[in-house]
């Protein structure tokens, strides 16, 4: 990793422009894609051996728990779009956040034995959650950047999410290797998850605000500029006119 970014900023003309990092909502996004996926796929792949090591489910079976969740993603993708455009993205996707992190802890009672069905509403809004904040951190990602490098941005946020997605695995899979101790890793799971949602939902509104607020020093300074060089002009104009009177 360190190798390939040394490459990228010594390149003439790099596959992956460092420089977009320096955009704070490029930056903000790409981070808080890593961190959704650690915290929801480290989930998914935990659960699918807590419904199979220790609730006894078949491979069939478990695939099926989890058809509930994917019914979830697919309407709230589509409300999505549409509550950015009355909250902002930044909120929707602080929100889809906060939704997942309330489902990761209301699943802390989890335990062996622990019916289907006390779980699956905790994870129809894990799943719920996600859905909401994908499609405006993705257009929030990609608005970030010139049209000519859309496809770059893309490219960088699959990448971190999929990065993120192989963290959250390697992480949460290290916390139930051991079959006695699998219910206190798939709870340590539980919390660690609610705090990286949590913290990536805190992180894109903080920086979100911290990115309007300057632009909006920057629009004010170039509006007044602006006025400054109208009365400099009409100035001017008042000039030339006594001139020309005096003529």
């Amino acid at each position: 990793m360190l190798l390939f970014v040394w490459r990228e900023a010594w390149a003439p003309q790099p596959m992956l422009p460092l420089s977009l990092f320096r955009q704070r909502m490029f930056a903000l996004t790409s981070l808080t894609g890593l961190l959704v996926n650690v915290a929801i796929y480290g989930l998914i792949f935990v659960l699918s051996l807590y419904f199979q090591q220790v609730n006894g489910l078949s491979a069939l079976e478990t695939g099926l728990a989890f058809v509930p969740m994917l019914g979830a993603v697919l309407p709230v993708n589509l409300i999505a779009p549409r509550l950015a455009e009355r909250i902002g993205a930044a909120q929707t996707i602080a929100l889809g956040a906060t939704i997942s992190a309330i489902g990761c802890l209301a699943m802390l009672g989890v335990d062996r034995g622990t019916s289907y069905w006390a779980i699956c509403l905790q994870m129809i809004a894990l799943s719920g959650g996600l859905g909401l904040l994908v499609p405006p951190l993705t257009s929030t990602l990609l608005g970030s950047v010139e049209t000519a490098r859309s496809g770059i941005a893309a490219g960088v946020l699959n990448a971190t999410r999929q990065t993120g997605s192989v963290l959250g695995v390697a992480l949460f899979g290290s916390l139930v290797s051991g079959s006695a101790a699998f219910i206190g890793g798939l709870h340590a799971s539980l919390v660690i998850s609610a705090g990286v949602l949590l913290a990536a939902g805190a992180l894109i509104w903080i920086g979100a605000g911290a990115s309007g607020l300057a632009h909006r020093k920057v629009g004010a300074a170039k509006r007044h500029d602006a006025a400054k060089t109208q009365r400099r002009k009409a100035g001017e104009d008042t000039g030339d006119c006594r001139n020309r009177a005096r003529r």
